[in-house]
């Protein structure tokens, strides 16, 4: 383990985990926008309306065939595979257009760098999705490691990808920490047996209680992240 100390923090132990691995949409980005547009087009094209944001955000955490299913009613949840590559397709060519980091997440990226800390992103999207949008976000060399969905055999809620990740880079489950919105990202991390953040501002729907997931920590903003007394709690 690096035990490091961070020089600000005189005699303190490291501020944060040794490797923090993320979510990528709803907790490090906020990608509705970029969906929203995606699923407009769609319903455009079928002669319909626009469908508001606050209708289509707390399904973006859930994946393509659940945004297609909430901006389909009529479909009763019946998404066939032409309209998911239809709604892939179209969200590559909206890819970064309306999204953007959410606040303090380049502030949280930068201490977790600054206090010699490792962080990595494991998505559900798709991985050369995911790695369309690393450049635009000048992380090229700054994320240690990135894995989507179909990287693996098995996806989130799977603890594979968390465990692969850990491995990869030669971290112990007990230096590692996994920060998600989703609940399947929280089962992930109990399933690896890794620590897990709730991240309580992304996408979530009224009728979810992300406090019964079972992380081991809430926190209602990237900010509470950047409290060496959060990490402190969380140990």
């Amino acid at each position: 383990m690096n035990t490091a100390i961070d020089p600000a923090m005189s005699n303190e132990v490291a501020r944060f985990p040794r490797l923090v691995l993320f979510d990528l949409d709803g907790t490090l980005l906020d990608s509705a926008p970029d969906m929203l547009e995606t699923v407009n087009r769609m319903r455009a094209a079928r002669g319909q309306g626009p469908m508001p944001l606050s209708e289509l955000r707390p399904h973006v955490s859930h994946g393509s065939r659940a945004m297609s299913a909430a901006a389909f009613p009529e479909l009763g949840g019946e998404v066939s595979p032409e309209m998911i590559q239809e709604f892939l397709g179209i969200y590559e060519q909206e890819l970064g257009n309306s999204s953007g980091l959410f606040d303090g997440v380049p502030e949280l990226l930068e201490a977790i760098e600054a206090d010699g800390a490792r962080w990595g992103i494991i998505t559900n999207k798709p991985e050369y999705l995911a790695r369309q949008i690393i450049p635009q976000l000048g992380w090229e060399t700054r994320c240690a490691i990135l894995l989507g969905g179909d990287t693996l055999p098995h996806r989130k809620p799977h603890p594979l990808p968390l465990l692969h990740a850990a491995e990869a880079l030669g971290a112990s489950i007990d230096d590692c920490v996994y920060v998600g919105d989703d609940q399947r990202d929280i089962n992930a991390a109990s399933a690896a047996g890794m620590r897990s953040v709730v991240a309580l501002w992304g996408y979530r729907g009224g009728e979810e209680q992300p406090g019964a997931w079972g992380g081991n920590a809430l926190a209602a903003t990237v900010d509470e992240l950047l409290e060496q007394r959060f990490w402190q709690a969380l140990r």
